[in-house]
């Protein structure tokens, strides 16, 4: 296992280095530059500007400069905020979209397995076909229609919810429903298709023949045993939900990584793309390799070697 997690971690080191060269390529590539704006500067000042922030350096060596102050923890500048830093942005805005990540998983879970378990013990009954359309509906429905439904309905309509922004915990019930209701279908699927397999399984009949009680051969047995590969969903389903955040931060104005990110492809802020998408990509490789972990730490039949 050792051996396994000191590979996955040197193959994530060319993983990064390739996202940032095709996220510096494609960002470079974007027509205008990050000093153009509605009202044009004078060209003796975007030529200082540029000349300040290295820009007019050939691309390959505004790369390499970048490669080496990344690995001394240096982000660099940022083109649109001029007091502050990506290293400065990150830390004041990542904890919101990582907070938003964790409440959509706890909202998927909560809601997607429980949905499962239920549709696959009452399988072909009415509660499966309204579990499983529920399901579909919230694979269908996209955040963008989900998260102005809640808005319309929940705060205008009722008036029993807050619009947007960030900070109370009745702030955070919209949008982490927004986010985590795609998740919570996937699990409910998921859910039901695992159970439905090992509800079928000769142990689990055995148990019952042996008299253990219903609730215990459900919970003690089969959800046990039908979570397995609910597990390996989980860690890339909350990279997914930190780093997919991005829509239902603009839809209720939260002050997360993922506001600033499209805010900074529309200024050509590079350094500020740069640094979040190869934390974005940090977040995937380290949330694959805890599953892969926990997976062969709850299933011993699993080895890496």
């Amino acid at each position: 296992m050792i051996n396994y997690i000191i590979r996955r971690v040197l193959w994530a080191i060319p993983v990064l280095l390739i996202i940032s060269l095709v996220t510096f390529s494609l960002a470079h590539v974007i027509p205008g530059g990050p000093f153009d704006r509605e009202k044009p500067l004078p060209k003796e000042i975007i030529a200082n500007l540029e000349a300040y922030y290295g820009l007019d350096d050939p691309l390959w060596k505004q790369y390499t400069d970048y490669l080496w102050n990344a690995l001394h923890g240096d982000f660099g500048p940022s083109y649109s905020s001029r007091s502050r830093t990506v290293n400065d942005i990150i830390n004041a805005h990542f904890p919101v979209s990582a907070q938003l990540g964790v409440l959509a998983l706890i909202v998927a879970m909560v809601v997607g397995i429980p949905l499962g378990m239920v549709s696959a013990l009452k399988q072909n009954s009415f509660i499966d076909y309204f579990c499983m359309f529920f399901a579909l509906l919230g694979v269908s429905v996209p955040a963008m229609t989900l998260g102005p439904l809640l808005i319309w309905f929940f705060a205008l309509t009722l008036h029993i919810l807050p619009v947007a922004r960030w900070g109370t915990w009745q702030q955070a019930i919209m949008p982490a429903f927004t986010l985590g209701i795609g998740g919570a279908a996937l699990l409910a699927r998921l859910t039901r298709a695992s159970m439905l397999q090992v509800i079928r399984e000769d142990y689990i009949r055995t148990a019952r023949s042996k008299g253990v009680s219903e609730k215990n051969v459900t919970v003690h047995h089969a959800l046990k045993n039908a979570l397995i590969p609910v597990v390996t969903v989980i860690g890339p389903m909350f990279a997914a939900l930190v780093t997919g955040s991005l829509i239902v931060e603009q839809i209720f104005a939260i002050p997360g990584c993922g506001k600033y990110f499209i805010t900074s492809i529309t200024n050509r802020d590079y350094p500020v793309v740069l640094g979040i998408m190869l934390l974005y990509a940090f977040i995937i490789i380290i949330a694959n390799l805890f599953v892969d972990i926990t997976y062969s730490w709850i299933d011993p039949r699993i080895r890496y070697t």
